[in-house]
């Protein structure tokens, strides 16, 4: 069922209708990273015969990322080395008007203690071929989960995720525009505003999108939440947008920590932690869901489709778009 409007449901209620997973995520394998942790990964991608993974690589105790390109070679992912690396976080690709659009977490450190993070803000990156990536847009300063994605009549469509609106931690906007040329740090904090999809205290982003048979948008993301101890629990999630009229379905968690296998976490307030980073669905009503852990692995998840229920919605046509 889509509606404009839902009474949000927090984790604890979320997580009370969740089937775990069949089966045990599988950890994929990383090399040459000299010993560096690879997490926060796209789902694999085709390009120019082979797959494609991009994963934010790191120190364990540094923040001080860079993302870097692989390609897969008898189940192992090893860096392409004709690649570019970028000093950035939590990577996101997506296909715009036959381009690719690669984007990240760009984070702004103290002068005085290159430690602290002071800052950050999501930059994109453009290229007809994944060699040649330049830097076209940045979002505003403290905004991450911006993701775009094109629509059924030519228009691009975009999340955003602001913080603080009217008490809240962060919610997820969206908003359409003409196209990629005309975003700007201006537009992203101009999206209508979801405040129905978390309780104030909880928070969630946009992660991954993808467009259906039916013209509706499937959004892969992730709901959080921090408890009295101070710890963090993230979980997967996903719901279907009409791009026009903005309704949309309620959020269902569709992974949690535990359908992994234990391993390290970065700190310990991070060992309930995944983060979606992409999602390809398969021909048989499964799809292979593709996570960070604990903000020190790489996990891939076998689970039914999420958005094989969205695709019976009815067809969304920009003939019904609202006014803005």
């Amino acid at each position: 069922m889509m509606r404009t409007e839902w009474t949000p449901k927090t984790c604890e209620e979320l997580l009370q209708t969740y089937v775990p997973a069949e089966t045990k995520g599988r950890k994929l394998l990383f090399e040459g990273v000299e010993g560096r942790d690879v997490y926060n990964i796209t789902a694999p991608f085709w390009n120019e015969s082979e797959w494609y993974l991009i994963g934010r690589v790191e120190e364990r105790d540094s923040e001080d990322s860079e993302i870097i390109f692989f390609t897969l070679t008898d189940g192992i992912w090893n860096p392409k080395l004709d690649m570019p690396r970028f000093r950035l976080q939590d990577p996101f690709m997506t296909r715009l008007d036959n381009e690719w659009i690669m984007g990240g977490v760009q984070l702004q450190f103290s002068k005085e203690d290159e430690h602290k993070i002071e800052g950050w803000r999501t930059v994109l990156y453009r290229g007809s071929v994944l060699h040649e990536l330049t830097h076209v847009k940045s979002g505003p300063w403290n905004m991450k989960d911006i993701r775009l994605t094109p629509l059924t009549d030519g228009t691009v469509g975009f999340f955003s995720r602001p913080f603080g609106v009217e008490g809240r931690v962060a919610v997820i906007g969206f908003n359409v525009i003409d196209s990629f040329e005309n975003l700007s740090e201006t537009i992203f904090l101009h999206a209508h505003l979801f405040r129905d999809q978390f309780v104030k205290e909880e928070w969630g982003g946009a992660n991954e999108v993808h467009m259906l048979g039916n013209g509706i948008l499937g959004v892969l993301g992730h709901i959080s939440n921090r408890d009295a101890e101070g710890r963090l629990h993230y979980h997967a999630m996903t719901f279907a947008l009409n791009p026009w009229t903005l309704e949309k379905t309620e959020l269902k968690i569709i992974a949690v920590r535990s359908d992994f296998p234990p391993g390290p976490a970065k700190r310990p307030d991070l060992v309930d932690v995944i983060f979606s980073g992409g999602l390809t669905r398969e021909d048989n009503g499964r799809a292979v869901l593709y996570v960070g852990a604990s903000d020190t692995e790489a996990y891939s998840l076998d689970i039914p489709d999420p958005f094989l229920e969205y695709e019976q919605l009815p067809a969304a046509s920009a003939d019904s778009r609202i006014q803005s």
